[in-house]
Parts: C-alpha cells; sequence; structure tokens
C-alpha cells in the first residue's frame, strides 16, 4: 500500500497561522495569502477516519483546480497558483458561515430525512411520491451552518439565515445565484463525461476588497456526488441501485459496520483491501471528470516534495 499524508508540520516563511481542517490544512502567510495543503485523510459523518487513503489529498487538489479554472468565467474564485499535486495558494477570504448545498436527486441526506417522512428540508418543500435517486424537478439549494472542528453541520433555511443575520440578504441572493450557475455548469461538464451532477456543496468568502468568490474545493468527490449516466434512467424505472461515483460508497460501507458518527460508535477498521478499493474509486472518479490518466505523484517523501515545492514557489 502507497504512503499517505495524513499531517503536516510545516513552518513557512511569512507563517502567521495555521488551522487543520477536517481533510485540508491552512496555512495563512502574510499579505493575505493562504496556502492549503490537502492531505490523505477521508472524513464521513464529520469523523476522520484514522486510515489515510492513497493519492486522495492529489486527487481532490487537482480536480478542484481543473473545475475552478473550469468556472472561472461565471464565478470568481480564490485559486492563484498549483504550486504541488497536493498544494494549492491563494487568497485568504473571510468565509460565509454557511456552505451552500445544491441538490437535483432525492439521495443521501435529503433521501433520508424524506424516507424518515419530512418533506420539507431546508425550508424547501419536497413532493410526494418520490422515490430514492430520483430527479428532483430542478435543484434546490438546501444551506448548512458551517461547523466548528469536530461539530456536525446543521441544516438551515433561507429565511433562518436572514432573520439570525448570519448572512445579509444583498450578500445571500449573490450565494444562490452563484450556486445555481457552478451546479449548471458542473452539470454540463459532468455531462461531457457522460456523468451526472447529484449533488454537490460550495463555500463562499469575501476577499480583502470585499468580493464575494467561491474558496476551497468544488466538484469533487469530498463536495459531490455523481451518478453514471448511461443506464441511470434504466436502473430507476427497475428499482435497482444507481452507479456512482462519490464518498456515499463509504458512508454506506459504515452504516453497514453500524457506525454513523453518533455519540459512542466505534469507528470500524479499514482494511488495506478497502482502503485501497477507496483509492481506486478516487482514481476512477478523477479520470472520470477530467478525461485524463491519473498520474501518480512521488510518494516516498511526501512533506519534503510538498514543501519543497511551496518554498519554492514562495521565492518565485
Amino acid at each position: 500500500m502507497s504512503a499517505t499524508l495524513l499531517s503536516t508540520q510545516f513552518q513557512l516563511p511569512g507563517q502567521v497561522d495555521v488551522y487543520k481542517g477536517k481533510v485540508r490544512e491552512v496555512y495563512t502567510l502574510s499579505g493575505n495569502k493562504i496556502i492549503i495543503v490537502a492531505t490523505d485523510r477521508l472524513s464521513a459523518f464529520d469523523v476522520v477516519l484514522p486510515q489515510g487513503i492513497p493519492y486522495k489529498g492529489q486527487i481532490l487538489n487537482e480536480i478542484a483546480s481543473e473545475m475552478l479554472k473550469a468556472t472561472e468565467d461565471i464565478v470568481p474564485n480564490w485559486l492563484e497558483a498549483v504550486p504541488d499535486p497536493n498544494v494549492s495558494v491563494g487568497v485568504k477570504c473571510q468565509p460565509f458561515k454557511v456552505e451552500m448545498v445544491v441538490r437535483n436527486y432525492l439521495v443521501g441526506h435529503a433521501a433520508r430525512e424524506y424516507t424518515a417522512g419530512k418533506r420539507e428540508l431546508c425550508g424547501v418543500k419536497l413532493k410526494e411520491g418520490l422515490k430514492l435517486n430520483d430527479k428532483f424537478d430542478a435543484p434546490i439549494i438546501t444551506p448548512t451552518t458551517k461547523a466548528e472542528q469536530g461539530d456536525h453541520d446543521q441544516d438551515i433555511s433561507r429565511e433562518e439565515i436572514l432573520s439570525q443575520g448570519i448572512v445579509s440578504q444583498a450578500d445571500y441572493e449573490v450565494l444562490e445565484d452563484y450556486a445555481l450557475k457552478l451546479f449548471h455548469r458542473g452539470t454540463e461538464l459532468a455531462n461531457d463525461r457522460d456523468l451526472l451532477l447529484v449533488d454537490t456543496k460550495y463555500e463562499f468568502g469575501k476577499t480583502p476588497e470585499g468580493k464575494i468568490v467561491v474558496i476551497d474545493e468544488i466538484h469533487t468527490p469530498d463536495s459531490s456526488r455523481y451518478f453514471y449516466k448511461k443506464g441511470y434512467e434504466e436502473r430507476q424505472a427497475k428499482g435497482e441501485k444507481q452507479k456512482q461515483l462519490s464518498k456515499e460508497f463509504v458512508r454506506e460501507w459504515l452504516m453497514d459496520k453500524g457506525f454513523q458518527g453518533k455519540e459512542g460508535q466505534e469507528i470500524p477498521e479499514l482494511t488495506p483491501e478497502v482502503v485501497n478499493s477507496i483509492s481506486e474509486r478516487y482514481i476512477e472518479l478523477y479520470e472520470k471528470i477530467t478525461g485524463k490518466s491519473f498520474q501518480k505523484a512521488d510518494v516516498d517523501s511526501i512533506e519534503t516534495r510538498i514543501l519543497s515545492n511551496i518554498e519554492a514557489y514562495l521565492k518565485s
């Protein structure tokens, strides 16, 4: 099994802060610059699993950078450079305290809520008679509050966001507009690769100049679900399971083992076989969504490689 990057302990030139998220490590430098290192950590149900997934960080970082470049003509973003397969550099933004989740199919959290009898999600009415993996009449936005590390994100409605003053109405209208534009473009990009973009989440922030931009990753397997377009209608008509590329299969595996991130539940061990199968699924999604053959980066000394590339970029 290949080496994995679980953590970094860098001291970079001009470094003023470091934040370690669930799967990314964010180094803040003077001059409103941030360096985001995508590790090989895997999270599910807002819990970081103990085993790393080979090449996952590289895959997420490279898909995200490709998708940001493919959407920068319609929605501005934070990205400035990608000096290493696991690293992105950009402008430090003030994040909005909500994530914009866009859904176009009844799957995942939405399906679990629907099956439990709920017909409203984040203030959005859901019609009767839907079955698992059905497509909605149009994409819906179901925001969540952005959790502190270790906490669960919470569903919230547009009305609650505005009434609680979490986001101003003027800014929120921009977030909605940008989220739907990104989802529409992501749907087109997926369609070109014989995939269906099922749902995704977007995070936004404001630059020091007050410009709203999309931040973090977009359209990766950690932030999105994809179905294979070919055979979707036939499988749906027969009530068969959809063939998908996403992290949902990890959640399903964990649920089968009795784990849903709830208090008192033990994280099941990911065997080498399971870890490798997850890595292969991530590589498959990379190749499907980008149309490129995945080139594995050198993992013999991952941290040394990353630090060397960051320092060379900062000197340039």
